[in-house]
């Protein structure tokens, strides 16, 4: 039996689209948390595949699976603030290999600078997930036979979509595909 940590944990990331990878970690969080805030990025500078509405629409879908879990949304916001701001205690990131942790490892520093009552709580994923990002899932889109890889790593409704935005992105280059 797992005992929860009292408190509000945020859980924060862009989910452009959202992987079985951060179904995982929601789950977690999910079972170690009081409280879980899913936060979708929203950087004015930074580019995405998908508009927020739609993530934070497939993020409250995998979060209605949960009572305890809420999905919200950080616009031109620093995590620790965020955190302050809607009184959570700790922030979840997930480590799949070397590279995320020395990233997160300078992260949970900065943010404990700017938030000094902020844990971050590091979770490493199963071996299965270890290696799957959006980027890596968008990645992969279009070659033939991509479906029945992409369709393993992300939950239904995102897969749904990326068959459809696979359809749209030939559309607007034709019937020969994107250039080479």
């Amino acid at each position: 039996m797992t005992t929860k940590m009292n408190g509000r944990a945020v859980y924060a990331g862009s989910f452009d689209p959202p992987t079985n990878g951060h179904v995982w970690m929601i789950e977690q969080g999910a079972q170690l948390f009081d409280e879980l805030i899913i936060a979708v990025a929203k950087h004015p500078e930074k580019e995405y595949t998908f508009e927020i509405e739609e993530r934070l629409a497939w993020l409250q879908e995998i979060a209605d699976r949960h009572d305890n879990v809420k999905v919200a949304s950080i616009q031109n916001e620093f995590l620790a603030h965020y955190a302050k701001r809607v009184d959570a205690r700790f922030v979840i990131r997930g480590i799949r290999h070397e590279d995320d942790y020395q990233y997160e490892r300078g992260m949970r520093y900065v943010n404990s600078d700017l938030n000094p009552d902020l844990t971050t709580v590091f979770l490493m994923p199963p071996r299965a997930l270890c290696e799957l990002s959006s980027s890596f899932v968008k990645g992969m889109i279009g070659p033939d036979g991509w479906e029945s890889v992409v369709e393993r790593y992300v939950p239904g409704s995102v897969f749904e979509r990326l068959r459809l935005f696979h359809v749209e992105q030939l559309g607007s280059f034709g019937a020969d595909g994107p250039p080479e």
